[in-house]
């Protein structure tokens, strides 16, 4: 997606792939940030601000990206030490990811879902989340407006 204009972008779907490989070869996320390769974005920022992140990959991966963990024991374990003490948690267009991670937190931690499938976005409170919120929109979209309204801009 064109972020500024929220249109596709032709041939946009192999963007993923190239990223993947950009950041194998920088060996980690962290090396991609440190080598200047990756210079804006989430996975920036949390590298940046030293905020902790798991990625969990499932046998459809493309890649995967060098971080994450293809044990799903093990990356279960990690997104539960991470999730401790959680007061809200937003969920950005992993249907599958999404849904682990709500059935992982107790019913008082406030959920927002965002993707731009609408049925994902109601699959998260039909599995027994009812504390979430779902959003129907670009998840790049809905980054950028909520990086302007955080902003004060």
């Amino acid at each position: 997606m064109d972020l500024e204009h929220g249109v596709p972008i032709e041939e946009g779907h192999k963007n993923h792939m190239r990223a993947i490989n950009t950041v194998n070869r920088c060996g980690s996320i962290q090396g991609a940030v440190a080598s200047g390769v990756l210079q804006s974005g989430i996975m920036y920022e949390c590298v940046k601000q030293r905020v902790p992140f798991v990625l969990a990959g499932s046998i459809r991966d493309d890649g995967p990206l060098p971080d994450t963990i293809m044990d799903l024991v093990k990356a279960q374990e990690a997104y539960a030490q991470q999730l401790a003490g959680v007061r809200m948690v937003i969920c950005l267009s992993s249907m599958l990811h999404s849904i682990g991670v709500g059935n992982m937190l107790p019913s008082w931690v406030r959920v927002v879902c965002v993707d731009i499938n609408p049925a994902v976005v109601t699959k998260l409170s039909d599995r027994g989340s009812q504390q979430t919120i779902g959003v129907v929109t670009d998840v790049g979209a809905f980054l950028v407006l909520l990086a302007r309204e955080l902003c004060g801009g």
